[in-house]
């Protein structure tokens, strides 16, 4: 019982970095009405970009995490004036397209650039021992500071005006633009904001497995099902939705193989789109 509780532990700080990571794919649907294709390699960019401050230029980890968190903010401005700004407005498939076709440049040349070998990202930091088990201290940092960021993000959207313009473009643009708010920089800090999200959770996991330019994939995939769990749009509900995510992944894992985890998931998915289409914590908008 003890070793199920410690993995379900483990399963809710992993969960929290899940939903941070759905946090930046749910904010962009939400405002703009775009399905990010390129949100897993955004990922693995955030990885990448850590890798290199922590490794190659020996930076502390999370020293280093700001400056990513920049390098992702105008990353994420660069890719909106380039491949989302002309779609906006226009059938899903456009959109779809587009973030499709900057994934798959991403992934090109990040195999040129670093090929398709493992990396990973050491760090250092003590454990936290309870009831006789150990708690990797890198899993505790990373879900502190998801919930940190996961804050931050409350705090923009709710308590500022920026935010208030940010919820007036999601609600109705065109009422917005007659109201005088710059709709289209609020588009595009909206999916700036999504992307430094997604560059944030992929310098979090890089503290925590090893991983490949082409891990994004599967974490991509961790975020279509975390934000269906969370209702579309609903950032809050995506942190929610990450964490019982990880908490259904710690449950599994003493009693079935790893692999079996992305049956498991999509078979939720698919329970939830069914059962309730709008999430299971759309009651949640935080």
């Amino acid at each position: 019982m003890a070793e199920i509780l410690a993995s379900v532990i483990d399963g809710v700080l992993i969960g929290a970095v899940y939903g941070l990571a759905a946090m930046g794919l749910t904010l962009i649907w939400g405002v703009m009405n775009v399905i990010n294709l390129s949100h897993g390699a955004i990922i693995v960019l955030g990885m990448f970009a850590l890798y290199y401050f922590s490794s190659v230029l020996g930076l502390n980890p999370y020293a280093a995490s700001p400056i990513v968190i920049v390098i992702g903010f105008v990353a994420g401005v660069l890719l909106y004036w380039v491949a989302v700004h002309r779609v906006i407005g226009r059938p899903p498939l456009m959109s779809l397209l587009s973030t499709f076709a900057v994934n798959m440049v991403l992934i090109g040349l990040g195999t040129a650039f670093w090929s398709t070998s493992p990396y990973n990202v050491p760090v250092s930091l003590p454990s936290v021992s309870w009831e006789g088990y150990t708690y990797t201290g890198t899993h505790i940092m990373a879900a502190v500071i998801a919930a940190v960021i996961a804050g931050l993000l409350y705090l923009l959207l709710y308590r500022t005006r920026i935010g208030k313009a940010i919820r007036a473009v999601s609600a109705n643009r065109a009422a917005a633009e007659l109201s005088g708010i710059p709709t289209t920089q609020m588009l595009a800090l909206s999916f700036a904001l999504g992307v430094t999200l997604a560059f944030a959770s992929g310098m979090l996991i890089a503290t925590l497995f090893p991983f490949t330019i082409l891990s994004g994939g599967a974490y991509q995939l961790k975020s279509f099902v975390v934000t269906v769990l969370g209702g579309l749009g609903n950032p809050g509900g995506a942190l929610l939705g990450g964490i019982f995510l990880g908490l259904i992944e710690g449950m599994a894992t003493p009693f079935m193989p790893v692999s079996w985890m992305p049956m498991i998931e999509f078979t939720l998915f698919v329970i939830v789109l069914i059962a309730f289409p709008r999430g299971i914590f759309s009651f949640s908008r935080t």
